[in-house]
């Protein structure tokens, strides 16, 4: 049977259209690393790396606010446990720049931090909140999480100090949290292009805990109340205690000392 010019621009259509790309990582383990390393305070733990790539030839439709239709890079997650290395303090987890597969996916940016190993040691149903998280960029995407940046030269590293901090909420149902608050948000973002190597030490300052109640009722006048650990509180409109006040206040104590 004879087949028509149309009729095989069909056929080749539709088996093109059926075979679909296989989006699947596929990293060069012998190829370019990140390493990222963690040095863990030992109240806390390591959380699970959340590395994102992203591909130039698997692409997707996105829409703007306005509607109008526009092709955006395809990404994927790996999540990543970091290993401890020996009987250390050090965790540690090398990231594979090319993600190989047919998408060709490339390293665009990692997510990792520290949390409470036992929230329950604040009191009975505390349960850990948020904060003592990272986000390293290696591209010029945006990794999704609001926020402004820092950007880097070369390799990254990263010692920041962070306080314990106990909040009762009551809006929205009753919760006691413990998070760790520190010099920015729940994520401090960096940029490094250049980098291949990440090192990140948070200083725990476990004997200056910060402590806040929030709001009964959602109205003008009612703002959460924070306890600082020099005996000082005050109703704020922020929504984290004054990371300042508390470096302030632990300078002044260890100046006595």
């Amino acid at each position: 049977m004879k087949i028509t010019p149309v009729i095989g621009l069909l056929v080749l259509f539709f088996s093109l259209a059926g075979c679909a790309t296989d989006r699947g990582l596929a990293p060069d383990l012998n190829g370019d690393q990140i390493s990222v390393t963690i040095k863990v305070p030992e109240e806390l733990i390591a959380e699970e790396m959340q590395v994102m790539y992203r591909s130039k030839l698997c692409t997707f439709t996105d829409y703007t606010a306005s509607g109008v239709p526009y092709l955006r890079d395809g990404y994927k997650r790996t999540d990543i446990q970091p290993v401890r290395m020996g009987q250390t303090d050090l965790y540690e987890a090398n990231l594979a720049v090319d993600g190989g597969g047919a998408c060709q996916w490339r390293l665009s940016n990692v997510t990792f931090g520290v949390m409470y190993k036992d929230p329950a040691q604040f009191g009975d149903g505390v349960v850990y909140g948020a904060g003592g998280g990272i986000i390293v960029m290696f591209d010029e995407n945006n990794p999704g999480r609001a926020g402004v940046y820092k950007k880097v030269e070369g390799d990254l590293i990263l010692k920041k100090d962070y306080y314990p901090w106990v909040h009762e909420r009551f809006i929205g149902g009753h919760k006691k949290s413990v998070n760790l608050t520190g010099d920015g948000h729940i994520y401090v973002r960096y940029q490094a292009l250049m980098a291949r190597s990440v090192y990140f030490e948070p200083v725990l300052h476990s004997g200056f805990v910060a402590r806040s109640v929030g709001p009964k009722v959602k109205s003008e006048g009612h703002r959460t109340i924070y306890y600082y650990p020099d005996g000082s509180s005050s109703p704020e409109r922020q929504i984290q205690p004054s990371f300042r006040k508390l470096q302030a206040i632990r300078l002044a104590a260890e100046a006595q000392e």
